[in-house]
């Protein structure tokens, strides 16, 4: 949704002098709307026994938000090598993570394996053999095929590259089991974004009748379910939220109905990412210039580098323009970047009050997929990030890339093969 009015209150009133101050582009994020959305779930699936989030460190991969995510007792949900190490660096270990890969190589599981390890969740059954040591605790991404649809975002499970099918399943347990595994979960993540409390209410009930096929048919119990992330927001302003308290109601009681047919439940397990920062953070970028041809276009300087979604997904991000809100003077107009991209692009006709050069604008719901998901093409740096703590302080959590990062991978010793 559009960012918070508390978070605009707080924010608006010194935003041109941490834009002075730090220089724009930059994401900021907000401590205070994190802890309380981490909050909020935790209180709606209280009900729901074992409930674990494990913040999927995709969304925003910085240390200083995975600060916030451990300090609530949430794990981590890993799908490379380099998220591992960015868990591990800010003292999260074993089961307080999750390694999620697909198409995994030996090196990554070894990593994954080492030390206190991680659960690891397999995404194929051609991967058992590979990985080099089986832990005992063993979970595998579930895939169900055309029983269930996914979204436009993570696509149809049919088609979609993650998961063990459903002729696959059980015997990918018996080989984890022929190798020592023990203990078991099981995972599934079949959409992304999704506002629909029902889809994820039976993506549970899925999973639970599932565990219980297997179960007992294979005579083990399985110590928890992963409904993966998935959770959306509401990115417009006529969009409404998800139920997230009815859902928590809804799968505590499936959850309690299991316990009492099997005498026993697994835990509740989930992998949010997007709808724990997502609405928490926003875009800052100033308009540099106006082009007027056979549309009007305002250029700003961040460019989709900064913030894929809207050139990747058709995605559509509130815009605001700082102390433009109730100007009466409007138009239609293309919010676009300096990419040689067409699609380079954050509002497209979108109807927005009239700019000057050096007006502020804010993009909303950058908190989750936006630095994370940038990239350097044509060159373009990507931007800072700073966090708005509870305290009032703006702190650089990260700096903007420079010239030097841009050409340090240039700078190599010599090395050639003769063929």
């Amino acid at each position: 949704m559009p960012m918070s009015h508390d978070f605009k209150a707080r924010l608006e009133p010194v935003i041109q002098k941490i834009s002075d101050h730090f220089g724009t582009p930059f994401h900021i994020y907000d401590e205070k709307g994190i802890m309380e959305t981490g909050n909020h779930l935790k209180k709606a699936f209280a009900d729901a026994e074992g409930f674990k989030e494990f913040f999927a460190v995709k969304a925003l991969p910085n240390p200083s938000i995975m600060k916030i995510m451990k300090k609530m007792g949430f794990g981590f949900d890993c799908s490379s090598s380099t998220e591992l190490l960015l868990a591990r660096d800010i003292g999260s270990f074993g089961e307080d993570l999750m390694f999620t890969s697909n198409n995994t190589s030996i090196d990554q599981f070894e990593l994954a394996t080492e030390k206190d390890g991680c659960i690891l969740n397999l995404d194929d059954i051609s991967l058992i053999p590979k990985v080099p040591q089986m832990p005992e605790l063993i979970c595998f991404r579930y895939n169900p095929g055309p029983s269930r649809t996914g979204n436009d975002i993570i696509g149809n499970p049919v088609e979609s590259k993650y998961g063990v099918s459903d002729s696959q399943i059980k015997d990918a347990y018996i080989a984890a089991i022929k190798r020592g595994a023990k203990r078991f979960g099981m995972h599934t993540m079949l959409a992304s974004n999704e506002l629909d409390h029902k889809y994820m209410k039976d993506t549970a009930a899925m999973l639970l009748d599932k565990v219980s096929e297997i179960s007992d048919s294979l005579g083990i119990k399985f110590e928890f379910i992963n409904i993966g992330g998935g959770f959306g927001i509401p990115y417009r302003p006529e969009d409404t939220p998800m139920n997230i308290d009815l859902l928590g109601r809804e799968i505590a009681f499936l959850m309690a109905e299991f316990k009492r047919e099997k005498g026993w439940v697994p835990k509740l397990f989930m992998e949010s990412g997007r709808y724990m920062t997502g609405p928490h953070g926003v875009l800052v970028t100033k308009v540099i210039n106006h082009k007027n041809i056979y549309r009007k276009y305002i250029g700003v300087d961040a460019s989709m580098n900064a913030l894929m979604r809207p050139g990747m997904y058709n995605a559509y991000h509130h815009i605001h323009v700082v102390g433009k809100d109730d100007s009466t003077k409007k138009e239609t107009v293309d919010v676009v970047g300096s990419l040689c991209e067409n699609i380079d692009k954050f509002a497209v006709q979108r109807t927005l009050p009239e700019t000057e050069e050096g007006d502020i604008m804010i993009i909303h719901d950058t908190g989750a997929h936006g630095h994370s998901m940038g990239f350097n093409y044509n060159g373009l740096l990507r931007p800072k990030e700073l966090l708005l703590r509870i305290s009032g302080e703006i702190e650089l959590i990260r700096r903007e890339q420079n010239v030097d990062d841009y050409f340090a991978t240039l700078k190599f010793e010599k090395n050639s093969l003769k063929i």
